[in-house]
């Protein structure tokens, strides 16, 4: 083992995989440190891989890759107790090359893309705790890591471990993470014979289904829940702010189990076995909760960075691209020879400017906004359900008397005036 690295990666991840990958493709000595098992075996996400960001990286992967079924409908299930209000697109221009997105399970995914990292030369050690990075001459230059004589030295560390990012709060970069900042997701893997996947989910062949959703599903806190199809498993989870969680007293497992017996998901996973149980804290912070992203030899990525767009449920693509531009940078610091803060600062513009930047900016808001308001969740969506069912109702009224009931329901003109305000607003932060 060399005595000095280019690169030290913390955290294999689709952010420090990807980082690893770009820099040890151009030849950069590059060790990946993992602190599972393997590369997948503590990493948690419902299981939607987006093919753009991953091909910026390796292009059409997805014909070696090991992933799941390629999506070709994406469904909006906003559910109140005994009903759902379903919206959705199906096309099957995205069951063609180069396709759109793919479910995947992260413990087989990530052990492959490491290996591609492996095979450009990154260096790869499992089952290895970094416990801090050493810092001499107010410049991070290395690791210090849970092995005897586990010392590790680099020109640049990038931390990209995690939510938790012990590292990036023990160099100042950010402090402890408040309640509202992130969510508690749990999920389930649930084994389905296949044929009964594609029946159930009006799919063939390769064919994938994603729902996403909203309302009861999360007993009113902010938050989603999800179902997605796999070969011949399914993928079921939910997540909520762990503030909302906190102040409604549920415990997460509860939840999970509420969502799998909701009158209107029970159908989709009857007959199935749980094969495996997962919960993982997930950034949600959003645009004021990114963190310090560059300082004097080191750099942060993925989940560490507060890299999650908690609108649109996505956070591999943004954790990969934001790999890919910290790999670019430390590149072009190579080339100069210097990794000062002034170098590296170029991959946090990179970032910001990108989609990834342009996203959590645009949303910046949108998450407290629904926490401070909850009525969106606790009201609006059951107000939506009755609504439909009203309309649907053919019973011998017209539908002139249906919408006066319907606007009966909101309560007056005084509470049609806020739900006209409550939607403006929810506008303003989504625009």
């Amino acid at each position: 083992m060399p005595e000095k690295f280019d690169v030290i990666v913390v955290g294999a991840g689709p952010a420090g995989i990807s980082c690893a990958y770009e820099v040890a493709k151009k030849g950069l000595n590059v060790v990946l440190i993992e602190r599972g098992e393997y590369p997948g075996s503590k990493n948690v996400m419902g299981g939607v891989l987006y093919r753009k960001m991953m091909e910026d990286v390796i292009p059409e992967f997805w014909k070696e890759a090991p992933i799941e079924r390629v999506i070709v409908e994406q469904r909006v299930m906003m559910l109140d107790k005994q009903s759902a209000t379903t919206f959705g697109y199906k096309g099957l221009e995205f069951a063609e090359e180069p396709y759109n997105n793919f479910t995947v399970l992260r413990s087989k995914f990530d052990q492959w893309f490491a290996q591609k990292a492996v095979e450009q030369g990154a260096l790869l050690i499992n089952e290895t705790v970094v416990l801090e990075c050493i810092v001499e001459n107010e410049k991070v230059v290395g690791v210090r890591t849970d092995r005897p004589d586990g010392d590790l030295y680099a020109d640049v560390v990038v931390l990209a471990d995690g939510v938790n990012s012990l590292l990036g709060k023990s160099l100042g970069f950010h402090k402890e993470w408040r309640p509202d900042e992130v969510a508690l997701a749990t999920m389930e893997i649930l084994k389905l014979d296949s044929k009964i996947i594609e029946d159930r989910f009006g799919l063939e062949g390769n064919q994938g289904c994603a729902i996403e959703l909203f309302g009861d599903a999360t007993k009113g806190i902010v938050g989603t829940g999800f179902l997605y199809t796999n070969k011949d498993t399914l993928s079921i989870g939910v997540g909520t702010l762990l503030s909302g969680m906190i102040e409604h007293k549920i415990k997460p497992y509860d939840l999970l189990e509420y969502v799998k017996n909701h009158p209107m998901i029970r159908p989709y996973i009857q007959g199935s076995e749980p094969q495996e149980y997962l919960a993982h804290l997930i950034p949600e912070g959003g645009y004021h909760s990114v963190p310090r992203l560059v300082g004097n030899g080191v750099l942060v990525i993925g989940d560490a960075a507060q890299l999650v767009n908690a609108i649109h449920r996505e956070g591999s693509n943004m954790a990969m691209t934001s790999g890919r531009l910290a790999a670019e940078t430390i590149i072009e610091a190579k080339e100069l020879g210097h990794y000062s803060e002034n170098v590296l600062k170029s991959y946090a513009d990179k970032l910001l400017a990108s989609f990834v930047g342009q996203d959590l900016k645009k949303y910046k808001d949108a998450t407290h906004h629904f926490e401070k308001f909850p009525q969106y969740f606790e009201k609006y969506i059951p107000l939506l359900n009755k609504s439909a069912s009203q309309m649907f109702t053919v019973d011998g009224k017209s539908k002139w008397e249906k919408q006066k009931k319907i606007m009966s329901d909101l309560g007056g003109a005084k509470s049609k005036f806020k739900l006209a305000k409550d939607v403006y607003k929810a506008w303003k932060v989504m625009k």
